[in-house]
């Protein structure tokens, strides 16, 4: 039997046709960038052979521990995490069939459908896929563009050409958990299956081995581990193995033909995507924003974000590599340094722990006890508004504030932090229940968000509405004790008038039911 578990941090030897839209984003200053952090990669170590590998990234899912000995590949199913460079998954699928020296191999499996993800993700998605299987091509890396559920064809197709492991990427949402459980149970004892956690810097099961009450008992088990695990990358070298079967190349004007989507709801304008495109917004960012993110980045007129989330979504960017480079300002900007890495590490990676450890993510069961009780308990508490899901997907309520944040989410594909606060509650507050007013929210955010169907999403709603990671505050009609946000409170906060200016949210007359 050929070798597959490596020691731990083990040294080891040497019908919609989808246009072309995203126009090269690399200028001279972003290519001296990239040249940089590739410089950076070579000089941690010139491969993955030779770097210290964490095997604590890594879970087997399978009942068998090793590549056989029939192998003549090896393959990464990219779901999460869908980039070549700073990728855990990747790099360890690389690590394992140069040492058993053979093939690599790269899928993509494209469902029909997924939540309620419409046609403006999935054209972002291919975007990104496009620039991935040309940077495949350079590196002798096979990718192959399927369609269908992973745990349904992976297995027939890794048989067919004798793929000897199979690799793949962590996302703790009911619907990946289970093909990957899937997919080990109907191959797993003729090829092992990985999961590598190519997506958190400290692996979800690492930093907590159960569902954290909030930010504040997370924090120090993840900061405490960062010294192990916020490392440099070593980067993907061109494979030295060929493969006996050729990947066809995709068709991308065709990709989408079988989607069962909504297609009404298009690509965000000048959003361009791939990891050149998010890698620019991050040089952007740290040169432009950074400084006073501590600052701005709560008030919804001011650009003060780091617009980074379409990429780190869909993992075409990696968050550990934002930290990194980040925090080599950290001196400069202290506060503004620790104020994006509290959001992009302890926030974020709080919105894994809670989806992974928690089955009812997405439900009001899901819920601490005291905020069901409480919700429970002002249940029939009368509501001055109630709207439908199309009033509210329409921007048709008495509330221009929240008119014209939801007018920012549909045509933007995003919705600023604050306001997405205001926007959740204040759809508690107008519908009938708790449990329509969170589907409604996760059903809104899933369809236009570019960051929607993502643990940080539904977590954010779960917050805003169920009091996830909070605690009770005074108690007071239809909220009960759940964390209360009204229009004043935010005209105290920024400029309201300037922000509904700029999206253009009206106040409609409100027709009682």
């Amino acid at each position: 039997m050929i070798d597959l578990i490596l020691t731990m941090s083990e040294k080891s030897p040497p019908t919609k046709k989808f246009k072309k839209t995203s126009p090269e984003v690399s200028t001279s200053k972003t290519d001296n960038f990239l040249k940089d952090i590739e410089a950076e990669r070579k000089k941690t170590a010139p491969s993955i052979m030779e770097f210290k590998f964490n095997k604590k990234r890594v879970r087997v899912l399978s009942e068998l521990k090793e590549v056989p000995e029939w192998a003549e590949g090896i393959i990464y199913w990219t779901f999460r995490d869908e980039r070549i460079h700073d990728n855990w998954a990747l790099l360890y699928a690389q690590k394992l069939a140069i040492k058993n020296k053979v093939s690599l191999h790269i899928t993509f499996c494209r469902l029909k459908q997924f939540l309620n993800c419409s046609l403006r993700h999935y054209i972002h998605i291919f975007q990104g896929l496009e620039e991935l299987e040309t940077e495949c091509k350079e590196l002798d890396i096979q990718f192959h563009f399927l369609i269908g559920c992973a745990a349904d064809i992976l297995p027939e197709f890794v048989k067919k050409h004798k793929l000897g492991a199979i690799v793949v990427d962590f996302m703790p949402v009911r619907e990946h958990l289970l093909w990957a459980q899937q997919l080990a149970e109907r191959i797993g004892s003729e090829v092992p299956v990985i999961q590598v956690d190519a997506h958190n810097i400290v692996p979800c099961w690492e930093a907590s081995d159960k569902q954290e009450y909030s930010a504040r008992t997370i924090r120090n088990k993840i900061n405490n581990k960062l010294p192990e695990f916020l490392t440099e990358f070593p980067p993907v070298i061109k494979h030295p193995y060929q493969s006996k079967f050729k990947a066809q190349p995709t068709n991308w004007d065709e990709a989408g033909k079988t989607l069962e989507v909504d297609r009404s709801v298009v690509s965000v304008p000048g959003l361009k995507a791939g990891f050149k495109a998010g890698m620019s917004e991050l040089e952007n960012f740290i040169k432009k924003r950074l400084q006073k993110y501590s600052i701005d980045r709560n008030n919804p007129v001011k650009d003060g974000l780091s617009k980074l989330s379409p990429w780190l979504h869909f993992g075409q960017i990696s968050a550990q590599r934002c930290i990194l480079e980040v925090s080599k300002l950290s001196k400069k900007y202290p506060e503004s340094v620790a104020a994006y890495r509290e959001e992009a590490i302890i926030r974020r990676e709080l919105s894994d722990n809670f989806c992974f450890y928690n089955p009812k993510y997405d439900k009001v069961d899901g819920a601490p006890n005291w905020a069901q009780i409480t919700l429970n308990d002002h249940r029939k508490d009368k509501r001055m508004f109630v709207y439908t899901r199309e009033e509210l997907e329409n921007s048709r309520t008495h509330d221009d504030l929240w008119n014209s944040a939801q007018l920012q989410m549909v045509k933007e594909g995003k919705m600023h932090g604050f306001l997405r606060m205001y926007w959740a509650k204040k759809i508690l507050e107008w519908t009938d229940t708790p449990e329509r007013a969170l589907a409604d929210a996760i059903y809104l955010n899933d369809k236009y968000s570019m960051d929607g169907r993502d643990p940080s999403g539904f977590v954010g709603c779960m917050w805003s509405i169920c009091g996830i990671h909070d605690q009770g505050w005074r108690e007071r009609d239809i909220f009960g004790k759940i964390r209360y946000m009204n229009y004043a409170g935010c005209k105290k906060k920024f400029d309201i008038n300037a922000f509904i200016a700029r999206y253009g949210g009206m106040v409609h007359k409100y027709t009682k039911k």
